[in-house]
């Protein structure tokens, strides 16, 4: 659906500018943004590949099954279900820390494992359609996305020559925050929701 959205857009921008007579800037616009974009992409590569070298290293030397134990009564109010031990317990606590670092990337196949062995482990299994309530809250969790350290904002505001790359740190942490509370307030209501349905 996306590609379908972005490949409407930039069409739509470039008969624009052809209708307008402003072809020759249409194109330069494409041109340098594409440079841009592989330059960003440079960027964010190398701070991916740092992270994701530290959740390995971290994996190796047990750093994140320690992790993961310090994280338990996060992940036990966060998610009821899901008892020590689980399949998803450990990359369930890798990607909310990774994204608590503000590296969503790095956090994407934590997110990815996480999200399979919740599937597998839900009574319709990973062929089912039906998504359990562990599986809702970690999607929304991963909407709100609580940022302590912004890091890829900031390597974002860096790459564009910001005075102050760091200056985000605060407004992020206050709307991330706010938005991650209201997200785990909107999954408690829907859990009592649906078990009072359940029952009734």
């Amino acid at each position: 659906m996306l590609n379908y959205l972005w490949s409407f857009m930039l069409l739509a921008g470039m008969l624009w500018g052809a209708a307008a007579g402003n072809l020759d800037a249409v194109t330069q616009g494409l041109l340098d943004s594409a440079g841009e974009a592989v330059a960003l992409g440079i960027t964010m590569l190398g701070i991916m590949c740092f992270w994701c070298g530290i959740l390995e290293v971290g994996t190796r030397a047990g750093l994140i099954r320690w992790f993961t134990g310090k994280m338990g009564p996060a992940l036990d109010f966060l998610f009821p279900d899901i008892k020590d031990g689980h399949p998803a317990r450990e990359p369930l606590a890798v990607n909310l820390a990774a994204n608590m670092l503000g590296v969503g990337m790095a956090a994407a196949p934590a997110g990815l494992e996480a999200m399979r062995a919740l599937a597998e482990s839900s009574q319709d299994g990973i062929s089912g359609i039906r998504a359990t309530n562990a599986m809702c809250t970690f999607l929304i969790l991963n909407i709100s996305s609580l940022q302590l350290i912004p890091v890829t904002m900031i390597a974002y505001r860096s790459q564009y020559h910001s005075a102050d790359p760091a200056a985000v740190l605060g407004p992020a942490l206050i709307a991330t925050g706010i938005s991650t509370l209201t997200a785990v307030l909107f999954c408690r209501l829907m859990e009592l929701v649906s078990r009072r349905r359940a029952g009734g």
